[in-house]
């Protein structure tokens, strides 16, 4: 039986519809959760950089490939590769180039080597109280991803001002808290033994 979405609680994201076609392509049988996982890793890299070329396309004014207007001296200048930092692990992805070096990526900003939501995850470690060498430990761990502890710091100083702000806020006067406990034991009755709470 489906549950009743909880009182209060935001509804899904809409997504984008994916063209059959396009999935035929990727799953072409029985798939591990490794497989889904690379697959999904591959689709958004290549969305990753076709965004990016987008937006190169924008700042030149005409398409790859296409004739360079008369008036502009800027083209482009092939790509360099960056490693992002996102919430399933490290993904490497081609930043295409101007020759000017003029062009300021949007979706990915120059300097920055995390994509979005990877600093929420550090954030909210931090704030449940986790170490700075933990919460490295934990990113290792999870996303086999190698960061520094100043890389961590750095992400947290960011809003010190807002956890220090939390963690001093007033308490209520009252926290109502109700346990439920029982000793789960097996008991004969009526000829059967059943597990009963106690």
């Amino acid at each position: 039986m489906p549950s009743k979405p909880k009182a209060g609680s935001a509804p899904p994201p809409e997504l984008p519809a994916i063209p059959e076609e396009l999935i035929d392509q990727f799953v072409k049988g029985p798939m591990t959760a490794e497989a889904v996982q690379a697959a999904s890793m591959a689709f958004k890299k290549a969305l990753i950089e076709r965004a990016l070329g987008a937006e190169l396309k924008h700042h030149l004014g005409y398409p790859s490939g296409g004739q360079r207007p008369p008036e502009s001296t800027n083209q482009r200048n092939g790509r360099s590769g960056k490693t992002l930092l996102t919430e399933d692990g490290p993904l490497r992805v081609d930043i295409p180039r101007d020759r000017d070096g003029s062009f300021e990526p949007i979706l990915i900003p120059r300097h920055e080597r995390r994509f979005t939501g990877f600093d929420d995850k550090i954030i909210a470690m931090y704030a449940r109280g986790m170490t700075v060498r933990e919460i490295q430990g934990f990113l290792a761990e999870q996303y086999g991803t190698e960061v520094s502890p100043e890389f961590i710091s750095c992400v947290t100083d960011a809003v010190t001002e807002e956890i220090t702000a939390w963690q001093g806020r007033p308490l209520e006067p009252m926290y109502p808290v109700v346990f439920f406990d029982a000793l789960r034991v097996k008991i004969r009755d009526e000829g059967m033994v059943r597990n009963k709470a106690i």
